[in-house]
């Protein structure tokens, strides 16, 4: 397809070396078409065990985490080269992810690269060591010294819907903080993780098993890389239910976990808000990318006064986009992941109907369409809270419109999920909008179309959401352990 992909299919990265799978190859495929991309190289049990070896071997044998600089040297090698193969790269990330081309130059490629320079800059800046001074105890006078070191072989577990954007939100801090990784990337989108790997190996000075990247159609791999007492630490991005058998993989060498999980998060509107432009808004932005983003509100609860208002703006605003091909730049939604997830959005508009919401736009897949993996932006009205759109993680581009009865109400209903990750208030008095901000329990939160997402700001969630945070310092933070030294003062 590209330079950066080999006719044969993209290889493995493992203690340094560009390697076949030891299981052949696997296919991958354009959601937007149907039509196989090309192939990607299938690893077996052993390749990931060589992976695993490797990471082991280059933390304990090598000088990676002890030498910042280095660090921040590789870090800034790979953004570079990321760049120089910008173009190559977007074409890749079109084809496989079916992510509109608009999004390219935002979170699904050209600000995850820009983001390594947030983790280079760590590298060489962070307070590793801090002084608590001297003590006395049992007449002893003693110098303690907090030291900050990495934890060791990280295995990171991504997921296929902004890979780029996850990939280097967790091999970036992590190799930062001077951790070795084995990347085991989602086997929809293979080929953005393994383009990674002749990139790092030719153009950049990371030493030989740093960084190992395995490609699979197997999701076993990931539970071995989940249970390997050699790996000390566990950073997954996916489902709250494959979070829940990750932190279950992990419990038997207790090792650590970071987990990004699942949301259906609310988007509160109360009564002396702009209901048109808060509704619209709402819309809008859970058909970006298909609605494949865990922290998009999918939930918009408004004043009951206003329901119609607010159902008649959202329609409004979705009638007007329309699934298409993700290589136009006027494409918003383009085709969800695979068969299997177009069918598990139709399955749950099915119950929708079934439990007696009403469909006002959409609902099914585009008459236009006769390929690809296409569900129209839809909208459901005539539920309460309790219905399974509104308390399930659909993904897929679907919004459901609630009403509420007030701000103490809207409060009680955006909590009353399992999910905790994301959510948005739109309002006019700043002590209303406060008493709800400090009432949600989120992780992030949106007043009046503000954005949170930046390298600097951490990302995660309360409940079932997930256990840490990613990016910022915060998420840096997470691939640290943290050791006291005393010596006589």
């Amino acid at each position: 397809m590209t330079g950066l992909v080999p006719p044969d299919g993209t290889p493995l990265l493992i203690g340094g070396k560009l390697v076949p799978g030891g299981a052949g190859v696997f296919a991958t495929i354009n959601p937007a078409t149907e039509e196989v991309l090309g192939h990607a190289a299938n690893a077996s049990i052993d390749d990931m065990d060589a992976a695993i070896g490797a990471a082991r071997t280059a933390f304990d044998e090598t000088d990676w985490s002890r030498d910042p600089a280095l660090r921040a040297h590789c870090l800034r090698q790979l953004r570079d080269v990321l760049r120089d193969n910008i173009e190559e790269l977007r074409a890749i990330t079109v084809a496989e992810v079916g992510a509109p081309v608009m999004l390219t130059s935002g979170p699904q490629l050209e600000g995850p690269i820009a983001d390594l320079s947030f983790s280079a800059d760590l590298a060489e800046n962070y307070v590793w060591q801090t002084d608590l001074g001297v003590a006395e105890q049992m007449g002893i006078s003693s110098r303690r010294v907090v030291r900050r070191e990495a934890v060791g072989v990280v295995g990171a577990i991504t997921p296929w819907n902004f890979p780029h954007q996850i990939n280097l939100a967790k091999i970036g801090p992590a190799l930062a903080a001077g951790n070795t990784v084995v990347l085991k990337p989602a086997p929809d989108t293979p080929w953005c993780a393994a383009v990674l790997g002749p990139l790092i190996a030719e153009h950049t000075d990371f030493p030989a098993g740093v960084i190992n990247i395995v490609t699979s159609d197997d999701h076993t791999l990931g539970a071995r890389l989940v249970e390997d007492p050699r790996v000390d630490m566990i950073s997954f991005t996916g489902s709250t239910q494959t979070g829940r058998s990750v932190m279950a993989g992990a419990s038997a060498t207790l090792k650590r976990t970071f987990l990004e999980l699942g949301g259906k998060s609310a988007a509160i509107v109360l009564d002396d808000a702009d209901i048109a432009t808060a509704a619209s808004y709402t819309a809008f932005s859970v058909a970006v990318h298909a609605g494949q983003g865990c922290a998009l509100t999918t939930r918009l609860l408004v004043p009951r006064a206003a329901y119609d208002a607010a159902v008649d703006a959202a329609a409004k605003a979705l009638s007007g986009l329309r699934a298409g091909d993700p290589t136009s730049p006027g494409t918003v939604c383009g085709p969800v992941i695979s068969a299997r997830q177009r069918d598990r959005v139709e399955r749950y508009l099915d119950i929708a109907r079934a439990e007696g919401g009403r469909i006002v736009v959409g609902g099914g897949r585009p008459a236009d369409k006769d390929h690809g993996f296409f569900i129209e932006p839809t909208l459901i009205a005539g539920l309460d809270n309790t219905a399974t759109v509104a308390q399930e993680e659909i993904f897929g581009p679907v919004l459901v419109v609630i009403a509420h009865d007030g701000d103490a109400d809207a409060i009680r209903l955006a909590n009353d999920s399992p999910y905790g990750l994301s959510g948005a208030v739109w309002g006019t008095d700043p002590d209303r909008v406060e008493r709800v901000v400090a009432g949600v329990r989120t992780g992030t939160l949106s007043v009046n179309g503000g954005l949170w997402y930046h390298p600097d700001a951490p990302f995660g969630g309360y409940k079932q959401s997930g256990i840490g945070r990613e990016m910022g310092v915060a998420g840096f933070e997470e691939y640290l352990e943290t050791k006291v030294v005393a010596t006589p003062a």
